[in-house]
């Protein structure tokens, strides 16, 4: 049998299982799906995990039933693409063809300490862990959450629907947190945080992180736990490839979302250098986009793709509020963008759309 192996359980990942399962899979391949956990995390959700407003089972979906698909669960140690084999703790898998969609973890800047003393919500173990070590801060104590991007505004509003007695704070380098959204926007997600007493610590210069304290510039910051959604960088297994990337360390790929030195072995999501920013839509578009270039060349066609065509951002303050950009333009602020959120999600936890 030619494996297709696919590294990663995530949205591109899966993605691309559910699509060539759609299709005519020849009778000689079988997929197989390798990932630590026996499951599919929705890593958008993440930020509600670590808040304690869901269960971990709210975030879970089984990965594809399918005789044509093998689980293998485990962690992967090394790619190697001239052997066509991936490395386990504990066994080698080879391949007839690759698919790389492992995801990302954080990135902490070379602040010293900053992977030491700060929390992760970039796994689903992590993210669980997290979790834990906030329910165990006193009450009226100090959450303090660095990076003012979609994570970190969704983690902080939703730890002030978890625990109104926690002090929250989120720490950001920029002017404003939501910087690469438009004005309006960032107005009404201020004005949010202002209303709900979340602190918001603009224009910070992050030195070092220590035990209990952060060091804005050489100014003391004390904090009683502090999460870390100030960036993230391709997974270990990618660091480790000494190919082409892009300044954020993301594998070069050609028009058909393959390295171009290795054409049996294609790139999604986190890992891929793509001319958009890192997104749970962009993974599964690009899941479909692969699962028919394979299945062109199956039939010995010249793959025709088209531009992928990303609909917007959902963001969530709580859960009876958020917002939203669609397209370049559109923005939505209230009510309906947090509804639009969670049918997204339950579109995500059946496979749909």
């Amino acid at each position: 049998m030619k494996a297709i192996v696919i590294l990663g359980g995530g949205y591109g990942g899966v993605s691309v299982v559910h699509q060539l399962l759609e299709q005519d899979l020849p009778a000689d391949h079988e997929i197989i799906l390798i990932d630590r956990m026996p499951f599919q995390g929705l890593k958008t959700e993440y930020y509600a995990l670590a808040s304690g407003t869901v269960a971990d089972v709210d975030v879970r979906v089984p990965f594809p039933q399918d005789s044509r698909v093998r689980m293998v669960y485990g962690v992967i140690t090394e790619i190697d693409l001239e052997h066509r084999c991936v490395h386990l703790e504990d066994q080698t898998i080879d391949y007839e063809q690759l698919v790389i969609a492992l995801g990302c973890t954080d990135k902490y800047h070379n602040i010293p300490g900053a992977d030491q003393h700060t929390h992760s919500i970039q796994s689903f173990a992590s993210t669980r862990e997290t979790f834990c070590r906030i329910m165990d801060v006193k009450p009226y104590g100090q959450i303090s959450i660095v990076g003012g991007g979609l994570s970190g505004v969704e983690l902080a509003s939703e730890l002030r629907e978890a625990r109104a007695d926690l002090n929250v704070r989120i720490v950001d380098r920029g002017a404003s947190i939501l910087s690469a959204f438009p004005d309006k926007l960032q107005s009404y997600v201020r004005g949010w945080f202002e209303e709900h007493q979340i602190e918001m610590l603009t224009h910070a210069n992050i030195t070092r992180v220590e035990e209990g304290v952060l060091y804005n510039g050489d100014m003391p910051v004390h904090t009683d736990l502090t999460v870390w959604t100030a960036g993230i960088q391709p997974a270990l297994p990618v660091q480790k490839l000494d190919l082409p990337k892009d300044v954020q360390g993301r594998l070069e790929i050609n028009a058909y979302h393959q390295l171009p030195a290795y054409p049996n072995v294609y790139v999604v999501g986190d890992c891929a250098s793509l001319p958009f920013s890192p997104s749970a839509q962009l993974a599964e578009a690009q899941g479909i986009q692969v699962a028919e270039v394979m299945q062109a060349i199956w039939k010995g066609d010249t793959p025709q793709l088209g531009q992928i065509k990303l609909k917007g951002v959902l963001g969530s303050l709580g859960k009876k509020s958020g917002f939203g950009l669609m397209g370049k333009r559109m923005i939505m602020m209230g009510r309906v963008p947090r509804a639009l959120k969670s049918g997204v999600l339950w579109m995500s936890k059946n496979h749909f759309g």
